[in-house]
């Protein structure tokens, strides 16, 4: 009796979603332009950095929130293509320079080339945190960043 029941419960649910399946969209003015891609998206499409990426870094000032340290850093792809999987490590030393604690973030989407990302990392405040480095990585190699007061214009 119990199978009977579900099986008529999601016979009612298909149906009940079929309509929404076999509506038609409504025709588009002949006056619109063709769906053309940003410059952004039609970067992310291409084939991404193999190897050896290359990044430009603003590093935030760390600050204290509750109990954690917040980070916000700006990243710039300055490679010739899009960098895939892009991943953040943020390592926090005692004064003894012993690894204390730290955190990883990861950028989901791909970064197009000039494309800037802000990435904030999250670690538990410890009795004698003192200092914090940044370690990169990406999905099809290594990453080389280098730290900049702020970022150059690509038209000079």
């Amino acid at each position: 009796m119990k199978r009977l029941t579900f099986a008529f419960a999601v016979l009612f649910g298909f149906l009940a979603a079929a309509p929404g399946a076999f509506a038609q969209a409504a025709k588009a003015s002949s006056a619109a332009t063709p769906a053309v891609p940003p410059p952004v998206a039609k970067a992310r499409m291409s084939t991404p950095v193999k190897g050896t990426a290359y990044v430009e870094v603003i590093q935030g000032a760390p600050k204290k929130v509750g109990a954690d340290m917040v980070t916000v850093s700006k990243v710039k792809n300055v490679s010739n293509g899009p960098i895939a999987g892009l991943r953040i490590d943020e390592y926090w030393y005692n004064q003894k320079l012993v690894q204390v604690t730290g955190d990883t973030q990861r950028v989901r989407t791909p970064i197009a080339p000039g494309e800037i990302v802000e990435i904030t990392t999250k670690s538990p405040v410890k009795p004698d945190l003192y200092k914090s480095t940044l370690m990169f990585n990406h999905a099809n190699g290594k990453v080389t960043a280098k730290g900049v007061k702020k970022f150059e214009d690509a038209k000079k």
